[in-house]
């Protein structure tokens, strides 16, 4: 049995295919409006660096990361519970291994580590998720 990151090709497995068509289309089409949105936004506020409206305009991107999110409950509620197993394997990893992470930076930046923005959080825990996921996937393959 193959697997990869997050265990993507047992989600392809387990679900049927139209299931795996819809999860790809909500989930593309939710990435996709939020890379316009974001080189947009970006563009906007750099151009207009004193505006009112910066601050709506700079959570924009967050819009469609939502329906992203909407399309990812929609396909955990299509797969079989060895699947569902594997993600929650692989979120509680993520979720407990940035929290060490996190944690542990913040505690370097009171004797001088450089600050880190928020937003490299996220991407973070997103990687990790995926290595969680590897890992489960590979684990419950035996």
């Amino acid at each position: 049995m193959r697997w990869g990151l997050c265990g993507l090709e047992r989600m392809r497995e387990t679900m049927n295919k139209a299931a795996t068509r819809r999860y790809g289309l909500e989930f593309g089409a939710a990435m996709l409006a939020y890379m316009v949105v974001l080189v947009v936004a970006l563009q906007l506020i750099e151009a207009n660096p004193n505006a009112p409206w910066r601050i709506p305009v700079a959570v924009a991107p967050v819009i469609p990361t939502c329906f992203a999110l909407l399309a990812f409950i929609r396909a955990l509620g299509r797969m079989d519970e060895l699947q569902r197993r594997i993600q929650l394997d692989a979120v509680g990893f993520a979720f407990g291994a940035t929290a060490i992470i996190t944690f542990t930076y913040g505690f370097l930046q009171l004797v001088g580590f450089p600050s880190v923005s928020f937003i490299w959080v996220l991407p973070l825990m997103v990687a990790l998720w995926g290595i969680g996921g590897a890992f489960a996937a590979r684990r419950y393959a035996a």
